[in-house]
């Protein structure tokens, strides 16, 4: 696709649909805007637009597919793909000062907001009022925006479900600028195609998000997590599913082992309590009901420890304890990005009852590599992460190691039932992995559906398809 390269005309032009403070163009676009957080995809664009309501993303819009320019849409830029860099450069549209809490609306349960309010404000504001929004992504200064066009998951998602199931409606712009609203503040939809549920999980390529409403639920009145310690790995893998199957839903079933809570630990300068064992599963349950509650994590610790070979179970019972543990738990990304110079990350999905033979198979292809491949995972839904890391070694070699290792890895996943992502999205990073998975009659169907919201193919380019 020829895209028009921006010239004078054009920026006069487009210069003029916002203030001057809120407009960069070549030599002003700061390096930050060439990446996202992990870095391994860059690209400048040629103007950086900030926007601050829907009506300059319309303007923008309609000029940019009038003249066939490229546009990509950037929230607080926390993504691990690439799916916010622009590539072809033209316009890089930053919505992160769309950042207006717009209304809570306590009678219907939703809250409505502008696509740059960090997830952080949405837990701040809804919990002071007794209100509860579930999506728990790792990243609290992602945007909104960012957590809908990726379909954001969580460590809560096993109970709570992911980002699209906290939508009730969007309002968008589209590549012509035009103005759109999918949903809205109804619990119940089947008018027509789901068309709020194509943009979730779009990444950008479909239309821009201008503003959300969100459901919300009560705050659950108690939450307490257990820290489960495990002789081997392949004992704490196991009982995730059983836990699940033979007793009450979690809201989180986490995984960690000595190694990642090491790096974890030492980035952090903090420790969690008894942290000397091999491997833990760290569960959390929550509810209204006290007492049932208690029963709960009753049940829970007998089954770990009668039918599932734990060797113990702690209470993660006071604020200290609970900020310790979920921080440490919640600081494993940065401490693994700080302990390299370099990495990439895979962000498989796979049935529950395959994890511990892929990961068995992770360790075997970190010796036949020579390389370090730490990772650790959401067991309770099957989404591992899973990191290469560069240490010391030269680009060439790093770039052949990554090239084979991720084929393998992911040949395997596949062959498991696995799936690319279980939150991160594909962005630019990941395209020929969904490729080889999905194969070319479900690429078909996705390109008809990209080419009836965006003709001209103008917003965020090269990405996911």
């Amino acid at each position: 696709m020829e895209y028009k390269q921006i010239d004078s005309k054009d920026l006069k032009t487009l210069s003029s649909f916002v203030d001057q403070d809120r407009f960069y163009a070549g030599d002003e676009i700061e390096k930050d805007f060439s990446h996202d957080e992990l870095g391994t995809v860059s690209a400048f664009p040629d103007v950086h637009i900030m926007v601050i309501n829907k009506e300059e993303v319309s303007k923008i819009m309609a000029y940019a597919y009038k003249e066939c320019i490229a546009v990509t849409v950037r929230g607080a830029g926390t993504g691990l793909v690439g799916a916010c860099v622009p590539i072809y450069g033209g316009i890089l549209l930053d919505t992160s000062k769309m950042n207006k809490i717009i209304e809570l609306d306590q009678t219907n349960l939703t809250l409505r907001v502008e696509p740059g309010v960090l997830l952080l404000d949405i837990y701040e504001n809804v919990e002071k009022e007794g209100l509860f929004y579930a999506p728990d992504p790792g990243e609290k200064t992602a945007t909104i925006g960012g957590n809908i066009s990726t379909n954001a998951g969580g460590m809560r998602a096993i109970k709570y479900g992911v980002t699209r199931d906290w939508i009730r409606g969007l309002e968008v712009v589209l590549p012509d600028g035009s103005i759109e609203k999918f949903g809205g503040k109804v619990v119940k939809n089947s008018t027509g195609y789901g068309l709020k549920d194509l943009v979730i999980g779009s990444e950008g390529t479909l239309a821009i998000i201008v503003e959300a409403t969100l459901k919300l639920i009560p705050k659950p009145l108690k939450t307490v997590s257990l820290l489960v310690p495990f002789e081997n790995r392949e004992d704490a893998i196991a009982a995730a599913p059983r836990l699940i199957m033979d007793h009450v839903l979690p809201v989180a079933v986490e995984f960690l082992e000595k190694q990642s809570l090491q790096y974890s630990e030492e980035f952090l300068g903090k420790k969690i309590p008894h942290n000397n064992f091999e491997a833990y599963l760290l569960l959390s349950y929550d509810g209204n009901n006290e007492a049932a509650i208690d029963q709960d994590i009753d049940i829970a610790s007998k089954l770990c420890i009668e039918k599932y070979n734990a060797i113990d179970v702690f209470l993660v019972d006071t604020e200290e304890r609970r900020s310790s543990v979920w921080n440490v738990r919640g600081g494993f990304l940065e401490a693994i990005k700080s302990s390299s110079d370099e990495i990439d990350e895979c962000d498989v999905v796979l049935p529950r009852s395959k994890i511990s033979e892929f990961l068995k198979y992770v360790r075997q292809l970190s010796d036949e590599l020579d390389i370090r491949i730490p990772y650790f995972g959401h067991v309770g839904d099957g989404n591992l992460h899973i990191y290469f890391c560069k240490d010391s070694m030269p680009k060439d070699l790093w770039e052949d190691k990554i090239s084979k290792g991720f084929k393998l890895m992911y040949d395997k996943a596949f062959s498991f039932g696995g799936l690319v992502s279980g939150e991160h999205g594909i962005g630019y990073a990941k395209r020929e992995y969904m490729k080889t998975l999905l194969g070319e009659n479900q690429l078909r169907i996705m390109r008809g559906i990209k080419q009836s919201f965006d003709p001209k193919n103008i917003l965020n380019p090269g990405k996911v398809i």
